[in-house]
């Protein structure tokens, strides 16, 4: 930790920094770490050993997976779900609605976003409501995502489409659908890709 930072140990081995601001009825596991000016707003859950960067915004009623990744200038609005070891890039962009208006209320349409296990979505990239992003999956930085993105699917653009395959170590895949990292063998199937005799 920077040395100039000043944390409120939470008890448990949490770490808050003292211009973060934490709502009531959160619930934020043991481990995670919330840096400079965040703002973890009323029902959300953070799970263990996270990590939010500065000026993260998360809630209301936002779930947080354990391992999490958060980078700079991210808002988790309300309809998102991440579930564990997730990395959203420094200002990537999750919308809850699809037709706003700032004259018309419109919380009653808020769309759903998942975020499936091991996903990495990079920096500056946008992902529309209502879609879920598969397991393992690779958004390249500054894709806009509109539709739902199958597991282990390499998606850039705009719109986002699929360019190639990633591993569960984000290693891209050639038509061996053999991880260079570890040597893992995929196959692909009608919905998508998946790891072989898992």
């Amino acid at each position: 930790m920077d040395g100039c930072a000043k944390f409120v140990s939470e008890a448990s081995n949490k770490n808050i920094h003292e211009s973060a601001y934490i709502d009531e009825s959160c619930t934020i596991g043991e481990g995670t770490k919330i840096w400079h000016f965040c703002h973890v707003i009323s029902g959300t859950s953070i799970g263990k050993n996270c990590s939010l960067g500065q000026n993260v915004m998360a809630g209301p009623d936002v779930s947080i997976g354990d391992n999490c990744k958060i980078q700079n200038n991210v808002s988790l609005y309300n309809g998102v779900t991440l579930e564990d070891n997730v990395f959203c890039g420094p200002s990537c962009v999750f919308t809850n609605v699809l037709t706003p208006r700032a004259g018309v209320e419109r919380k009653d349409e808020y769309a759903a976003t998942l975020v499936k296990k091991g996903a990495t979505i990079g920096a500056n990239a946008t992902i529309v409501c209502g879609h879920t992003l598969g397991q393992y999956c690779t958004i390249g930085a500054g894709a806009v995502v509109t539709k739902d993105v199958p597991d282990y699917a390499l998606m850039a653009g705009v719109p986002a489409r699929r360019m190639g395959w990633v591993s569960k170590s984000g290693d891209l895949l050639d038509d061996t659908l053999v991880c260079p990292r570890t040597g893992e063998q995929y196959e692909e199937t009608q919905d998508g890709l998946t790891l072989k005799d898992a």
